[in-house]
């Protein structure tokens, strides 16, 4: 595993076929504990700066039932400008305590995906610093595919699992790349609105 805060140190190459996965709560939080938020069209941008994209994906569950979905006008507007976007509805349960909780895990849709991409890809970029993935990372790299991880160490605690970390042929803070992908406030770029859902993980409670 290698590490590396400037870019010209990473092993991105212009001929690469390149698949950008974001764990969409997991990338909000990251963010979060940084204090900033993320401008997806200059994420895009940067994703296309690192070789041949071949398509970016974004992971998040939607809560159905609602009258308004905070993330609706997020994931539509991601959808019609160059992300693919996979969803899928919430379940409702009521945990040990009698609170109603949502629960929405998206790693098997990612695993698949990721699996399935790894034929035809050199480099996959996962914005995620979720454990659970070390052995889809393991998967893909015996098929020769370089695997980046992009997360953050600079949080407390760090939002990235050490084993995911290890993993990685390269890991990227997400810090180093705040000056490329953080949103404007005065730009108006496309970010998770706040209270969206996108900030608790697998399970989200509902007050």
């Amino acid at each position: 595993m290698k590490q590396s805060k400037d870019d010209a140190f990473l092993p991105f190459y212009a001929e690469d076929k390149v698949a950008v996965f974001i764990d969409g709560s997991n990338l909000y939080a990251a963010a979060r504990s940084l204090d900033f938020d993320i401008d997806y069209r200059k994420l895009l941008n940067w994703g296309a700066s690192c070789g041949r994209l071949v398509r970016a994906f974004y992971y998040t569950a939607l809560i159905e039932d609602a009258d308004y979905s905070p993330i609706r006008p997020l994931v539509d507007w991601l959808d019609y400008n160059g992300y693919t976007m996979v969803t899928k509805p919430t379940k409702e349960f009521v945990d040990s305590q009698g609170r109603r909780k949502i629960k929405g895990n998206m790693d098997i849709e990612l695993a698949i995906d990721v699996m399935e991409m790894a034929d035809n890809v050199d480099h996959i970029i996962l914005f995620s610093g979720d454990g659970d993935f070390r052995r889809l990372l393991e998967a893909v790299q015996r098929k020769g595919v370089r695997v980046t991880v992009v997360s953050t160490i600079q949080s407390n605690p760090p939002m990235v699992a050490d084993e995911l970390r290890r993993q990685a042929d390269y890991f990227l803070d997400l810090e180093s790349l705040r000056g490329k992908i953080a949103r404007d406030p005065s730009s108006g770029g496309r970010t998770v609105p706040s209270g969206t859902g996108e900030d608790g993980g697998d399970d989200l409670s509902r007050h």
